[in-house]
């Protein structure tokens, strides 16, 4: 990872594109937003919440290992809603 600020760019760059495909799958399967969709929807809102927190938080002895923890739990977290996207 190269600094703190690409990683908060990646965090909104995956779950800004889960949101999306989620608004994607709503305009061409559905009239009208399931519960589904918007439960994947608010979850990604507040992964994204808890994962900008985590990067902003200033008082962690190894920031190295930090990072990493923070782009491991993003990218089990995405993968954990692109599996429900799937199932919609």
């Amino acid at each position: 990872m190269a600094n703190k600020r690409d990683l908060k760019k990646d965090i909104n760059y995956v779950l800004g594109d889960i949101i999306e495909a989620v608004y994607v799958w709503e305009l061409t399967n559905a009239t009208k937003p399931t519960k589904e969709s918007e439960a994947i929807i608010d979850d990604a809102i507040a992964t994204f919440d808890e994962l900008i927190t985590r990067v902003n938080n200033r008082n962690v002895e190894d920031n190295k290992a930090h990072f990493k923890a923070i782009n491991n739990d993003l990218e089990t977290k995405g993968k954990a809603l692109i599996e429900r996207i799937n199932k919609l």
